[in-house]
């Protein structure tokens, strides 16, 4: 079905059908593989209109990528413990991070193109606040030390789980998932008894 046989479309319509293609086209080629121009064809416009919306496929992809994390949040219900509850919003990540994001970035050819934003693509903007939600929750608990929280040790079990999910291109075992929030990030943050 051509543009014309759907009828014009504007705005909104417009912008998500061309960020559906684009993430479409990102799942099937890889960044590698994206190209302005099929894009267009698959979202039935034009280069043209994609050109006065974003100057090149990296804007593109990044708003694609965007696009599918708002519409694709990741979160974990109150499972009354945080531990139970980090292992499950890690696991969530990581499946999702071995059957999307590595498909969709590990082909990109000149990494420098996207790195400045990678890194919120892969985790934060995934994430979306569910990682501050989990913790939030065990500080409430008395299970964790909010003072002990910093930005780095918040964003250590990402990091890791990214490392290897785009190394090993495949979602992390429940076993390397326990591994990380039992000996290296719980220790860091709970709450101490006092003496």
């Amino acid at each position: 079905m051509s543009a014309t046989e759907r009828g014009r479309r504007r705005g909104g319509a417009l912008e998500a059908a061309i960020l559906d293609a684009t993430w479409a086209e990102l799942l099937e080629h890889g960044y590698a593989g994206l190209t302005m121009e099929s894009v267009a064809k698959r979202a039935g416009t034009s280069c043209p209109v994609l050109a006065r919306r974003w100057a090149n496929r990296a804007e593109l992809a990044v708003a694609a990528i965007r696009n599918y994390n708002k519409h694709n949040s990741v979160d974990v219900p109150d499972l009354g413990s945080v531990r139970a509850e980090l292992i499950a919003l890690l696991q969530k990540l990581s499946n999702r991070g071995a059957t999307t994001m590595t498909k969709t970035l590990l082909t990109v050819s000149d990494f420098k193109e996207i790195a400045a934003t990678v890194r919120d693509l892969l985790m934060k903007d995934t994430c979306d606040g569910a990682l501050e939600r989990v913790l939030n929750r065990g500080v409430q608990r008395g299970e964790l030390d909010r003072d002990r929280i910093t930005p780095r040790i918040l964003a250590l079990p990402l990091n890791l789980l990214r490392y290897e999910v785009i190394t090993t291109r495949k979602a992390a075992s429940k076993k390397s998932i326990e591994e990380v929030v039992d000996t290296v990030f719980l220790p860091l943050v709970e709450k101490r008894q006092s003496a």
